[in-house]
């Protein structure tokens, strides 16, 4: 098999890499002078079984055409099969009509990357479980949770820990980090969001008194909603609240408002390319997946079970 990366995050794709034992094939992705882009391969893909790693993530936009036309040029190039790794998902949060005359767009991007030639898609924490079904090939969607569970044990481990989810949509997957901190007790943010990218916190539900509280979801974006949930939780007698949230989208002022938040510490998964901003806050910290990640891609070339993992 071979390692292909875009440009969205050249440290991960290296980390899958080097944890496989395996260089990364050689191509060049650049633009031109008018911002298009052009992908070269420099190296013989016939007949391998390709993974092209490249997150969705900002620019967006630019991102999934680089990975439309490496998905192309791969095919061009007679590849066997080819496997889309799309750690982050773009456009995962418009997957289904909120209201009238609007686009569903999480099952529009699964269609572009079906008919640009991908054989099958990796991601990570996929916002919604049924983005699986938009695509017409096959899709694993793998869980940061057991890294984060054992984050969790190695830090926290000694304290009386309860496990939060930041909305009511969220309960399954607070759930199932709950399950692996042997059985920590659950609590909820109960939250209304009058508009995208605002929400306010209404009630917790679940006793949080005296609690060490962990905050778990897929995404953190402008980080309004995660540091007004730490804000609540405290002034429910939460002793310390810390999250764990799998994409640091972090987007506009989100950073600033981490380190000016009453959050002990934000720890985010390596599925996005991490800001200069972020990587200097002393409140947010990476969590590697690329081992997660590099034995999904291990068993799908083997054949294996992938679900396994997650045992």
């Amino acid at each position: 098999m071979k390692i292909m990366a875009g440009n969205s995050n050249l440290p991960l794709a290296r980390a899958i890499a080097g944890y496989l034992e395996l260089p990364l094939t050689d191509a060049a992705v650049r633009r031109f002078a008018d911002e298009e882009i052009f992908v070269e391969i420099h190296e013989n893909v016939r007949g391998e079984d390709v993974f092209i790693v490249q997150s969705t993530s900002y620019p967006a936009n630019d991102n999934l055409m680089e990975l439309l036309i490496c998905i192309d040029a791969l095919k061009r190039a007679s590849a066997r099969r080819i496997t889309a790794v799309v750690p982050y998902f773009g456009y995962a949060r418009q997957d289904r009509k909120p209201g009238p005359r609007t686009p569903i767009s999480a099952k529009l991007v699964a269609n572009l990357i079906t008919e640009a030639g991908a054989d099958r898609v990796l991601s990570v924490d996929l916002h919604a479980g049924q983005i699986q079904g938009f695509f017409d090939i096959p899709t694993d969607n793998l869980y940061a949770a057991p890294a984060m569970a054992a984050d969790i044990q190695a830090r926290y481990g000694d304290q009386e820990l309860m496990v939060v989810s930041p909305d009511v949509g969220g309960v399954v997957r607070a759930r199932a980090l709950a399950k692996r901190l042997d059985n920590a007790p659950l609590a909820i943010v109960d939250k209304r969001r009058d508009r995208p990218g605002e929400s306010e916190v209404m009630n917790i539900i679940g006793e949080v008194k005296g609690r060490h509280c962990i905050l778990i979801d897929d995404i953190v974006d402008s980080g309004g909603t995660l540091c007004n949930a730490a804000q609540a939780l405290l002034d429910n007698g939460a002793k310390s609240v810390v999250a764990y949230i799998t994409h640091g989208v972090l987007s506009g002022a989100a950073v600033q408002k981490v380190n000016n938040s009453a959050l002990k510490e934000l720890v985010i998964s390596d599925t996005i390319l991490a800001t200069d901003a972020a990587k200097e806050s002393d409140r947010i910290r990476i969590l590697s997946i690329a081992t997660l990640i590099g034995e999904a891609v291990r068993r799908i070339a083997d054949e294996s079970s992938v679900s396994s993992l997650f045992d």
